[in-house]
């Protein structure tokens, strides 16, 4: 009976919680997915392999969304997303390139380079055959807390990059996306790196504690951490997208729904004690009740993007 009676309080506070909450149902791709009529064109290149010397032993592929309105004599913004396959594939729940061709047209975010980045794998050469698959080295990249990643994006592969565009140094006109352990990814280089990435979407992140070793000398943080460091810390003038769903994962990592509301809180709570306005986190936390999967973050990509790069 005692069981029985527990079991009932706990739905009830379960319950209770959600209910405090603004769930978002019936989530699907927009108009911005799709092919439109009288919207320039832009050009999908790549991919191009990618050796990093900050990663020895690993390849990696990425893909470049170049707008059909990008001028070389501008400095132009760029996007950079996670799991680049994923991200820019045509037929994929997110279609980054097609969501940029239209918001660009529109102009409802500014013309910018979408930059479409996979994990490492551990190998001469690429797999042909990954496919949708992970490269076998993203858990050691995207779930570390460390600056590692963050220096790899900003010193090996923007520069490369900048070798044929002419991308903007303004870290309000840069943005990082990622969903899932791409998402963590994403937040840790503008962690680390705010004068470089001001903005970031976040997608059924992955704020729980995958990177966590314990046994390791020193013992490396995971993205359960996350809350902690942030309330600790003076905040930083990052504007954050972050979307996840009631259904996300609970397993032997962490309750990913909870993770992402820890985060939430924690931002929160760090933006009342610092007395800066313009220090302070800039959030639209965006609660679904989606699974872990690509499908309610890739339909929200449109609003992300245009909230980040508005002025709200």
């Amino acid at each position: 009976m005692k069981k029985k009676y527990s079991f009932l309080v706990l739905l009830l506070c379960i319950g209770n919680v959600f209910s405090q909450l603004n769930i978002k149902n019936n989530i699907k791709q927009t108009k911005d997915h799709f092919p439109q009529k009288n919207v320039p064109k832009g050009e999908i290149k790549g991919p191009y392999n990618f050796y990093s010397k900050i990663y020895k032993g690993t390849v990696r592929q990425y893909w470049l969304f170049i707008p059909a309105q990008y001028n070389a004599k501008k400095p132009t913004s760029i996007i950079v997303f996670q799991d680049g396959y994923r991200a820019s594939h045509p037929k994929g729940s997110i279609r980054a390139p097609q969501v940029l061709e239209n918001l660009i047209a529109k102009k409802e975010i500014p013309v910018s380079i979408g930059i479409f980045i996979s994990p490492g794998n551990v190998s001469k050469e690429y797999p042909k055959d990954i496919g949708w698959s992970n490269p076998n080295h993203r858990a050691e990249e995207y779930d570390a807390l460390d600056k590692k990643y963050g220096k790899f994006i900003v010193d090996e592969l923007l520069p490369e990059i900048a070798k044929d565009y002419n991308l903007t140094n303004d870290a309000n006109q840069r943005a990082i996306c990622g969903t899932s352990s791409g998402a963590i990814a994403a937040f840790t280089v503008a962690w680390h790196y705010p004068d470089v990435f001001k903005k970031v979407f976040s997608g059924i992140g992955s704020y729980v504690s995958i990177g966590f070793k314990p046994n390791e000398e020193p013992i490396k943080l995971g993205g359960q951490d996350y809350p902690a460091l942030i309330r600790r810390e003076k905040a930083k003038p990052l504007r954050i997208y972050l979307q996840d769903g009631t259904n996300d994962i609970d397993n032997e990592w962490g309750n990913w729904f909870l993770a992402n509301q820890q985060m939430v809180k924690a931002f929160e709570y760090a933006n009342k004690n610092t007395k800066e306005e313009q220090e302070k986190y800039k959030i639209k936390a965006v609660w679904t009740d989606g699974a872990h999967n690509d499908k309610h973050p890739g339909a929200l990509l449109p609003e992300g993007l245009k909230w980040l790069f508005s002025e709200e």
